[in-house]
């Protein structure tokens, strides 16, 4: 079991929530809120696509200047090639991949605290006609508003009113944007892991739900795995014999890995798309196989690597040749007794308000950027502080909750405020 760390034993104890609104921060909040609505404009106009350099570059400039506007110490750091994990979708290049936005706010204390969002959405260049920003009565519409434009501008209207409120107490706080993430962050997970072990707290600002108000404790991992098998052509008719079937080798891999998933813990591996041939008359020489890995425990995927390994070496076809490869394409974040200690906080500063917040310990299904923070690090780490949303990967249904804006970013500036030790 890992160690508790000092933040988490001073959340702990703290008992720190007050029984109402601190005045000063619920009342900045208010005035923010427009003031975020007309940032998500600004951000949901501009189109930045995973591959749409151009568009990214756009945007991250655009963040950038906001900032440096608000006093941080910006930069940007593009994408190298030594540090790119590679994947099926990934760019051909380095420089295909839209760089990072890091910004450093320094302040009078010891804690080191990291905001972290994305800018980059799913949809191609030229979607974002089809739904153009709009406000119609509590619902903010616009491609990326909720995954994850909206944590771009809650993390940076929460840094402004943390300005207004001279707010200091911390001694690093770090702004991460990255450009990558719905590519299943290539470029940035190396730098991910590395800032979330440098930091004492980290706060991800991936959307809440419209059904559930919550932050999350715990995502899902996900893999990819491909089995490829390479036979030998021959005339289907004329000489089948001297031909080795990919597609009969394939089949029989197929059927001896399709029992890998164990339900009872989160484990699921399914056998989802599959090609073999290449003409009717031809004994296919190659075939392949995909199949979609979702996992609870960071172990777990290297116990299903080892199975495959070990399975395919049974083969129907001695002369076939047959590999396996996994990509790790997100790893879980797990709950700990840090982040449920961060979770708990965030619950007493929401009673603030009169609202309950759900800390959810359980994975939805999907993956975030949090898990990559938090591989390297015993320090609590949060996702879902971001507005309450919808429709995410949608192309005319993605909004935001309006009336989320002003408790949410009270409950992030309230976090960071507790996180760097301020006291009312």
């Amino acid at each position: 079991m890992k160690k508790p760390t000092l933040l988490f034993c001073a959340l702990a104890v703290a008992g720190a929530a007050w029984s109402e609104p601190v005045k000063p921060v619920w009342d900045l909040a208010a005035t923010e809120q427009p003031k975020l609505l007309a940032t998500l404009k600004s951000l949901v106009e501009i189109e930045s696509g995973s591959t749409n350099r151009a568009g990214l570059d756009k945007l991250s400039a655009l963040i950038a200047d906001r900032l440096k506007s608000l006093g941080g110490e910006v930069e940007f750091i593009e994408p190298v090639e030594a540090d790119v994990y590679r994947m099926e979708d990934t760019p051909e290049k380095a420089a295909g991949i839209g760089r990072m936005v890091r910004a450093t706010f320094k302040g009078t204390g010891t804690r080191k605290i990291l905001l972290i969002a994305h800018m980059d959405t799913v949809y191609p260049e030229g979607m974002g006609a089809q739904q153009p920003f709009r406000v119609d009565g509590n619902k903010a519409y616009g491609l990326g508003i909720a995954d994850d434009k909206q944590g771009v501008a809650v993390i940076l209207h929460t840094i402004a009113m943390l300005q207004a409120l001279n707010v200091k107490d911390y001694g690093t706080l770090t702004v991460f944007i990255n450009g990558d993430e719905e590519l299943s962050s290539p470029a940035s997970r190396k730098l991910f892991a590395q800032m979330g072990r440098e930091h004492d707290a980290v706060m991800s600002f991936e959307g809440s739900r419209i059904d559930q108000d919550k932050v999350a404790l715990a995502t899902s991992g996900i893999a990819l795995a491909t089995i490829t098998v390479r036979g030998r052509a021959s005339h289907a008719g004329s000489a089948p014999e001297r031909g080795v079937n990919a597609l009969y080798e394939l089949s029989h891999q197929l059927l001896q890995l399709r029992d890998l998933s164990v339900p009872e813990r989160g484990l699921k591996v399914n056998w989802t798309v599959a090609k073999a041939g290449v003409v009717r008359n031809m004994i296919p020489p190659g075939a392949q196989a995909w199949a979609d890995i979702r996992l609870l425990k960071v172990s777990d995927l290297t116990a299903v690597e080892a199975k495959m390994r070990e399975r395919i070496r049974n083969k129907l076809l001695p002369e076939s040749d047959v590999e396996v490869k996994l990509e790790n394409r997100r790893p879980p974040l797990e709950a700990t007794d840090a982040s449920r200690a961060l979770g708990a906080q965030a619950q007493r500063i929401y009673k603030e308000l009169g609202k309950d917040l759900v800390v959810d310990p359980e994975p939805e299904g999907g993956g975030t950027d949090a898990a990559f923070a938090a591989l390297e690090t015993k320090s609590p780490v949060v996702e879902r502080f971001g507005l309450q949303g919808f429709g995410a990967h949608s192309n005319n249904a993605e909004y935001v909750l309006v009336d989320s804006i002003r408790p949410r970013l009270y409950l992030a500036t309230r976090m960071v405020m507790d996180l760097a030790g301020k006291s009312r």
